[in-house]
């Protein structure tokens, strides 16, 4: 019995050379029970002599249509999942969802854009989630191509055909700034999220109705929205970008401080952002809520046990989850745009200014 070397044995060879139907074949390695024993024995024994080590599992659950396992990828690196607070919340409840429907979860790698069509490609799921996909066109359009289920999450492209789910990020800033003013605060100062790569530092009003990325862009315009309801200049609160990292977070306290007239609430974008604005308050002898009031926006889990406890504008983030797992799945489509809204979450971080 010979089969050239250099060729990968398949099952026809196997049956072929054990005098069996390829089809008998095949139940020997996935029905055994209806194959007489001779058989079996005789289909092991020629598959070890040419070194078959039996049907491809892949194949086998391509064939069957269904893997039960969800692909979540993002253009950001994969450390994104475990590193970024909000990434890092959203995974856990994903995880949860699908361990308690016996689901897997399969992290794909979409940053490196030659390999990106083969890592969505070859994935091997029933569809996917995709994670801040905000210039991520390619991404969708290469989800597309497999033409599994797909959802987006935090896109901010205008393509209405895309299935996506958010929340509802201006009137959810709307509500945090409108927090601190109900408290009595009148000096305000924003930190903000990435309105364009590689920028930080003194936004202008220009830049911030321009922004890259919407979700900047809208929780600047909600602050502007509570602050014009109350009388106040919206432009007076200055908006300082951060590429939410510690250093880019202290250098804008420190301009924001370096006035006579100080804020005596800031409004972060992030929890991320509003943490690392309290630890720079800490260093500079300042005091949270007693000088300064810092509202966050996430709600992750980090927050709730912060010093002080963070106060901050939660997204339903199991919820979010759940509808994004159910539309990989198959089980339910989202349709167009899906925005949910935030909750305000009050805690130890603000509180009226003090008096003079």
């Amino acid at each position: 019995m010979t089969v050239k070397g250099s060729e990968k044995i398949k099952l026809k060879d196997v049956a072929k050379a054990a005098g069996v139907s390829q089809g008998t074949a095949s139940n020997v390695f996935s029905r055994p029970e209806i194959v007489r024993e001779e058989v079996r024995e005789r289909v092991h024994a020629v598959a070890k002599e040419l070194g078959y080590g039996g049907p491809s599992v892949t194949g086998r659950l391509l064939r069957a249509g269904k893997v039960n396992a969800v692909g979540v990828a993002a253009i950001e690196p994969l450390s994104y999942f475990f590193e970024d607070l909000w990434a890092r919340q959203l995974m856990a409840e994903i995880s949860d969802i699908c361990d308690s429907r016996g689901a897997g979860v399969a992290l794909v790698s979409a940053r490196n854009d030659e390999r990106l069509a083969w890592n969505i490609g070859s994935a091997l799921v029933d569809g996917f989630i995709l994670l801040c996909v905000e210039g991520g066109e390619r991404l969708v359009d290469i989800t597309r191509q497999r033409q599994l289920p797909y959802v987006a999450l935090a896109i901010g492209a205008d393509d209405q055909s895309v299935p996506a789910i958010g929340v509802d990020n201006l009137n959810g800033a709307r509500i945090a700034a409108e927090h601190v003013l109900g408290l009595g605060h009148r000096r305000i100062a924003i930190l903000s999220t990435m309105l364009r790569d590689g920028h930080a530092g003194r936004a202008d009003e220009a830049l911030v109705r321009q922004a890259w990325y919407s979700t900047s862009r809208d929780r600047a315009l909600g602050y502007w929205q509570a602050l014009q309801a109350a009388g106040i200049d919206p432009l007076s609160a200055p908006i300082f970008g951060t590429r939410e990292d510690e250093a880019s977070t202290h250098a804008a306290m420190a301009q924001i401080f370096a006035v006579p007239e100080p804020p005596t609430a800031i409004l972060a974008m992030s929890d991320k952002i509003a943490m690392y604005a309290v630890d720079w308050l800490f260093q500079s002898g300042r005091t949270v809520p007693g000088d300064v009031s810092v509202v966050g926006f996430d709600g992750v889990p980090e927050a709730a046990v912060a010093t002080p406890k963070l106060t901050t504008m939660a997204q339903p983030m199991h919820d979010i989850a759940r509808l994004a797992v159910d539309a990989a799945l198959g089980e339910s489509q989202v349709e167009g745009r899906r925005v949910l809204p935030t909750q305000l979450v009050v805690r130890e971080s603000t509180a009226p200014p003090r008096a003079k």
